[in-house]
């Protein structure tokens, strides 16, 4: 089972590294060219616990509960959220976002989940099997709230390989009162990488390269410093968030 299934399953060990939109690369994250990403290279990176992860619901609860912007007076009443409250307004974020991504989605490319039986069935769908895996970003042996930012240096890379080739779908963590997941398709690359930190923490970590300009990838080209498509640029998907990928 994926670490990051767990950390819903037990929220207690749940982790996330920066907050991401649906769409989005996050413009906090650390990025790097795919070429700079080999056994030997230097990354710095700070990964956090148990901020950005909620109780994760069955499939049963959580359809019970209304999701739309329409209704957030009375999903707040009935999840004791006060109004006016930064959960409250975070909510109302997200709502927002999943409602314009349903109104833009094509081929079911973009969707909100609320549950893990729902994040599968729109893998699957997706994908077009239900012989689906996930892979996600651990750290290793540590039950600390926090690791610090530190260098970690890169002792392998893998790429995470789909049989059957085609898409792969990207579910990201979104704040909520309970756990919700942008999904998305993507083409990007994805490697796992083994990492070691120099306090000697240690992370089985997914990297994701994108090897085009869409606007949620743009500012990652300027921040290192080349032409917006011309090379594949990376980053690590933060704790908690996970990728699907065909067996």
């Amino acid at each position: 089972m994926p670490g990051s299934i767990r950390d819903l399953i037990n929220p207690a060990r749940s982790a996330s590294q920066e907050d991401t939109d649906m769409d989005e690369v996050s413009t906090d994250a650390v990025f790097f060219l795919e070429k700079d990403l080999f056994p030997g290279s230097k990354i710095t990176l700070h990964f956090t616990r148990g901020g950005a992860c909620a109780m994760v619901l069955l499939r049963g609860r959580a359809d019970a509960i209304p999701f739309a912007s329409e209704k957030l007076p009375e999903i707040l009443t009935q999840l004791s959220v006060p109004a006016g409250s930064r959960a409250a307004e975070d909510m109302r974020t997200t709502l927002a976002e999943c409602e314009a991504a349903l109104l833009g989605a094509r081929d079911q490319a973009k969707h909100c989940v609320t549950s893990l039986e729902s994040m599968v069935e729109f893998a699957a769908a997706s994908l077009g099997t239900r012989d689906i895996r996930a892979v996600s970003t651990e750290v290793i042996g540590t039950g600390a709230a926090e690791t610090p930012r530190q260098e970690y240096t890169v002792e392998a890379v893998k790429p995470v390989v789909s049989v059957s080739g085609g898409n792969m779908v990207t579910c990201h963590g979104m704040p909520y009162a309970y756990a919700v997941f942008g999904c998305h398709t993507t083409t990007a690359t994805a490697y796992a990488v083994t990492l070691a930190g120099a306090d000697g923490t240690r992370a089985e970590a997914l990297a994701t390269c994108h090897g085009d300009a869409f606007p949620g990838v743009a500012e990652a080209y300027e921040r290192v410093g080349v032409a917006a498509g011309s090379v594949p640029v990376c980053h690590i998907m933060p704790l908690g968030d996970m990728l699907w990928v065909r067996n």
